[in-house]
């Protein structure tokens, strides 16, 4: 599956760029370190890393400095794809980055919503973010009000979708955000069907069908487990559309009485199948999550290497790999030992 002469110098350049993903082995090196400084100097002698913490020392070594870089060497690694692709890859990447643009939304939204003085520096990703992107990283970070954060968005895709949304509603942040995330969802659904084959249109929607799936299952939980929502405020909440979930499924998580009960409505699902769930040990969904969409982009990705499931494989990973890396640096910050460390990083 797949075509061997367009994908097969993409595909080269993922697999050298894969070799330089951090293995168990060196996150296990990783845990066993003393301070945050000793981290990030691992980190710099990595080539995926290198020269990224240069600047950074002392007091500069906070959680929001490092993880500005970890993320600018994602944007770097897509930059990379990105001048080595076709026009037809670029259709797919163009795709993807609207992702990041709804990762920085959100965290803009989170200031300006609790109208706090502008104090999120997204400089560092201004120059990639005009190559690729028509939102003003400037002005959306120094709106002080929710309403100028919005007005901020005007012209963009964005707009339509926030703009008035306060006046029908008392919104909270989750109402942004659902908004945002409902939007992806629906441009992956209609630009798949629209500019992709049928094979690339089936493989990345067994990706992300499966990851809008996780999520809803991912808000169920969450509801019911810190918030003790009523079904139909649950209802209101989830993405309507479905991959490998039914109606049926989805109303008996969302009306389960209780935690057992949500298990084992969640067990009869195929995430459920997929992750061999046993009721009684009622595993941490975050966790359970990642375990299955590990295995479901990694599977499309051998079982088609030369496609889509390629690159959308590598972000994926390389997405987790920092998320991976932010966690073992603040775990190192508040002196977690080595074992807990590396329990929350590497699946045991």
């Amino acid at each position: 599956m797949g075509d061997l002469l367009s994908y097969s110098g993409i595909t080269t350049k993922v697999r050298a760029m894969e070799s330089h993903l951090i293995t168990e082995n060196q996150f296990r090196e990783m845990s066993g370190l003393s301070t945050v400084s000793e981290a990030v100097d691992y980190l710099s002698h990595l080539s995926a890393y290198e020269g990224l913490f240069s600047d950074l020392e002392g007091s500069g070594l906070h959680r929001g400095a490092i993880e500005q870089r970890l993320v600018l060497s994602l944007y770097q690694d897509f930059a990379k794809l990105y001048r080595f692709s076709n026009l037809n890859q670029r259709k797919f990447l163009n795709l993807y980055f609207m992702h990041f643009e709804i990762d920085i939304l959100k965290k803009c939204l989170r200031n300006a919503i609790g109208e706090n003085p502008p104090d999120i520096d997204l400089s560092i990703f201004e120059d990639f973010f005009k190559k690729h992107s028509k939102l003003d990283l400037m002005k959306l970070t120094s709106s002080k009000s929710l309403s100028e954060f919005v007005a901020n968005l005007e012209g963009s895709v964005y707009y339509g979708q926030l703009s008035g949304l306060d006046d029908t509603m008392e919104p909270a942040l989750f109402d942004y955000e659902v908004r945002l995330d409902l939007l992806y969802f629906k441009t992956i659904w209609k630009v798949m069907g629209k500019y992709l084959k049928k094979e690339e249109r089936e493989l990345l929607t067994r990706c992300f069908g499966s990851k809008l799936d996780l999520l809803n299952i991912q808000w169920i939980y969450r509801s019911k487990k810190y918030y003790h929502l009523q079904p139909a405020d649950v209802y209101a909440l989830l993405i309507p559309t479905y991959y490998h979930l039914n109606k049926e499924q989805i109303t008996k998580m969302a009306e389960a009485g209780t935690m057992e009960e949500f298990y084992a409505a969640l067990k009869t699902t195929f995430y459920g199948r997929k992750a061999n769930i046993e009721v009684f040990e009622m595993p941490d969904l975050e966790r359970l999550t990642a375990e299955v969409l590990d295995k479901i982009y990694r599977s499309a990705s051998r079982q088609n290497p030369y496609s889509i499931a390629t690159l959308n494989s590598y972000l994926y990973f390389k997405e987790e790999e920092i998320q991976k890396v932010i966690t073992l640096i603040e775990s190192i910050r508040y002196r977690l030992t080595p074992d807990e460390i590396i329990s929350y990083v590497v699946k045991q």
